[in-house]
């Protein structure tokens, strides 16, 4: 079990006071949004993960909005990039690109993507970046960042940041202090950990920057819950043979792109997963949680950062400002009953900051699997993820000792699949942190529940999950923000 992080709070009310972004708590958005932006730095070819993770992103191209893949360096591929690995999934994907068209619109064309692909900085970390030392990538990323658009953009770095840096570095000599500000405004960067050493630089001299990391020795990381052992349960859909059988073994070109899992299945896919629009929530919140983990914004305390534990070598440094960064879920899974209530509570926790991923693993993988068997099936015979409706707002407030119930009404199923309920109250996500219960099955389409006795106006978080039974049974959610007022 792993305690909750200690936080340091004047720095992050500090920050919070000069920071431009709105962090109050929202609804999610209504209806169809434009979809979110996204750069990735890989330094593919430093082991088969990188792969891994850009086989599933190909599958989501329809819901992320790619505008850059960029092969950069790390700690542990110090001397070279490697572009040409990433060209190699794309032309896998355009094989199969036809035939992902009949399941969902908007996949981009093969051609499209390969003019994405750029190279970044060839050589490591901090040494790597200064005058003269542009490259393609950190031009295209300024690039991409100048554009008309409002949009937020993402940077997830799966390996160094330094490209980024140097990105930043050219921006802050070269345009007024104004324009500098916007432009960062514009930026979420999530790091799988600090692969260089650019990593603190960026965080220690753009103190604005909006910024996911786990700073420090891998073990004390949160994207290793995609591919930790969750003691004590089924943890069958990471499993080698699983992926063979589900993944890699005859489904298609894209598949068989898949390798074999040497050090981690996927670290790097944490840093997108929560941009898939599934309903779980803002990815503006990180403090909301989704697939990709749940974030708090504070100063880690150094010796919580692991920082004997495992980086490469680059340096564990004390962080000089907030950032989004571990937080710990304690979470029941619910269980499925071979005889009456269909879905019940289990009797089984964990609590971890590793749990923030685990909550949501068995979905996600069996989406990948579905995603993996549209690029071979008809449409006739695979499965599409459930659509989830709510009879009432997803954001309203009740009294406390106020009755109130959450119904999903009006869920439905493209394939026409018999649906699954699931209501679960998420106290990490809410500045509620008190029990909540219901004395109805929680597998109902309807629930009701009671207004808590409060002193100050408080928010609750509530999720439906619906899951189709089709194969593989795949899953969508709603999130409910209650506020409870005395």
């Amino acid at each position: 079990m792993t305690s909750a992080p200690r936080r340091s709070v004047l720095p992050v009310l500090i920050f919070l006071l000069g920071a431009s972004l709105v962090l109050a708590p929202r609804a999610p958005a209504a209806g169809a949004a434009r979809p979110h932006r996204l750069i990735v730095l890989t330094d593919v070819e430093n082991e088969p993960d990188d792969t891994e993770s850009l086989v599933r992103l190909m599958l989501y191209a329809n819901e992320i909005e790619l505008q850059g893949l960029i092969a950069t360096t790390s700690v542990h591929l110090k001397d070279r990039v490697a572009p040409e690995s990433i060209r190699s999934v794309i032309h896998a994907y355009g094989q199969v690109q036809a035939n992902l068209a009949l399941h969902a619109p908007g996949y981009p064309s093969a051609d499209a993507l390969l003019a994405l692909v750029k190279s970044g900085q060839p050589g490591y970390g901090m040494s790597a970046i200064g005058p003269g030392r542009d490259t393609e990538g950190s031009d295209w990323i300024i690039q991409v960042l100048e554009r008309d658009d409002d949009r937020p953009l993402w940077v997830a770095a799966w390996g160094g940041p330094n490209t980024l840096a140097q990105a930043l570095r050219k921006l802050r000599a070269t345009r007024p202090a104004p324009e500098l500000n916007r432009l960062l405004a514009k930026l979420r960067v999530y790091t799988i950990s600090d692969q260089d050493d650019s990593g603190p630089w960026l965080r220690r001299e753009f103190p604005g920057l909006f910024y996911i990391v786990s700073p420090g020795g891998y073990g004390a990381a949160a994207w290793t819950g995609i591919m930790h052992v969750a003691p004590g349960f089924d943890n069958t859909t990471i499993s080698n043979r699983w992926l063979a059988e589900h993944i890699q073994q005859g489904h298609g070109p894209l598949g068989a792109m898949y390798p074999d899992i040497s050090y981690g299945m996927e670290g790097d896919t944490p840093s997108w997963l929560g941009l898939i629009p599934n309903g779980l929530g803002d990815p503006e919140h990180p403090e909301w949680g989704g697939w990709g983990g749940r974030y708090e914004l504070y100063v880690p305390e150094l010796a919580a950062m692991d920082p004997k534990g495992f980086t490469g070598g680059v340096p564990v440094e004390p962080e000089t400002r907030p950032i989004w960064t571990n937080a710990v879920d304690d979470y029941t899974p619910p269980v499925a009953g071979e005889f009456g209530r269909a879905t019940r509570a289990g009797d089984k926790s964990f609590k971890d900051f590793r749990a923030t991923i685990w909550r949501w693993r068995d979905d996600f993988q069996n989406d990948f699997a579905a995603r993996i068997a549209w690029t071979t099936q008809p449409r006739t015979g695979a499965n599409h993820p459930p659509v989830p409706a709510l009879a009432h707002p997803a954001a309203f407030t009740v009294k406390s000792g106020a009755h109130f119930t959450l119904d999903a009404t009006g869920s439905s199923d493209p394939d026409g699949d018999s649906l699954g309920y699931w209501w679960s109250y998420y106290p990490e996500a809410g500045t509620y942190r008190g029990p909540l219960t219901t004395g109805a099955a929680q597998n109902n389409k309807r629930v009701p529940f009671v207004a808590p006795q409060v002193d100050r106006p408080v928010t609750a978080h509530f999720i439906l999950r619906v899951t189709d039974k089709g194969r593989p049974a795949l899953t969508r959610y709603k999130r409910v923000i209650v506020t409870f007022e005395p």
